[in-house]
């Protein structure tokens, strides 16, 4: 006889090594879409400006504080910079809540993934992992729920950092150097395009980040810039080997 709670009997079964097919299996209704009214769209909170930099060593990943619904300030420190495993990460730009619930739900997926196969997945599993998730989202984003993340990561078989990025069906497309994704991509882009350096050191790639960021948010208004008053800085993060971690910079 089994005397295990169900729920241990549940994660201890190693049958799939996806944690989003266990949820679906057992408990399908967590996974329903959300059902919003389409007037009702403009206000639910919006993740803005979200970028992702190759360096030397690694990547460096950053994203502004604010998010916005509609016309006014839903929120001036949300986190959209989420470590997904020791050698990875996301940044989340789209619908704030979808998004955030998509980023905590693929760092499960990976840590399960891990304890089944007794060995982490490869920079490319990880991203299509993303992409099959995005893919689940797209009733939502089709009503105006859209996540739209860039992934990156350190590929220790390259050695080389990484970017992803993906469309709204969950189509994945990596970016050789840099990309930014929300509202105030584009800006950001044109900064990275004239800033951004070759074999670039971490201390230089930081900078470089960081001015794409503030120059995203003097032209995009969904994106917030540092606010020396309140003492809400950018969220950034540096995903390298020879930290073995992804280290986190948070001012705010």
């Amino acid at each position: 006889m089994n005397d295990q709670p169900r729920w241990l009997s549940i994660f201890n079964d190693l049958a799939t090594s996806s944690f989003v097919d266990v949820l679906r299996r057992e408990h399908p209704h967590l996974l329903q879409e959300a059902r919003v009214r389409s007037e009702d769209v403009a206000q639910v909170p919006h993740g803005t400006t979200v970028l992702a930099v190759r360096y030397r060593d690694g990547v460096i990943m950053a994203g502004d504080r604010q998010a916005t619904a509609g016309y006014q300030v839903a929120s001036r420190r949300i986190e959209k910079i989420f470590k997904a495993d020791d050698l990875s990460g996301v940044g989340i730009a789209g619908a704030a809540g979808p998004a955030v619930e998509m980023a905590k739900l693929f760092q499960t997926e990976l840590e399960h993934y891990e304890k089944v196969e007794g060995d982490n997945l490869s920079l490319d599993g990880k991203a299509n992992k993303l992409g099959q998730m995005i893919r689940m989202n797209l009733q939502a984003a089709m009503m105006g729920l859209a996540v739209v993340p860039i992934f990156a990561g350190f590929d220790e078989k390259a050695g080389v950092g990484r970017l992803f990025k993906y469309d709204i069906t969950g189509g994945r497309y990596e970016e050789k150097d840099y990309d930014a994704q929300g509202s105030g991509s584009k800006d950001a882009r044109d900064s990275l395009k004239k800033l951004w350096k070759r074999d670039m050191g971490r201390d230089d790639a930081l900078r470089v980040t960081l001015e794409a960021l503030i120059d995203a948010a003097d032209e995009d208004v969904g994106t917030g810039g540092p606010d020396l008053v309140r003492g809400i800085y950018p969220t950034v993060k540096t995903i390298t080997i020879l930290a073995d971690r992804a280290r986190t910079g948070n001012g705010g």
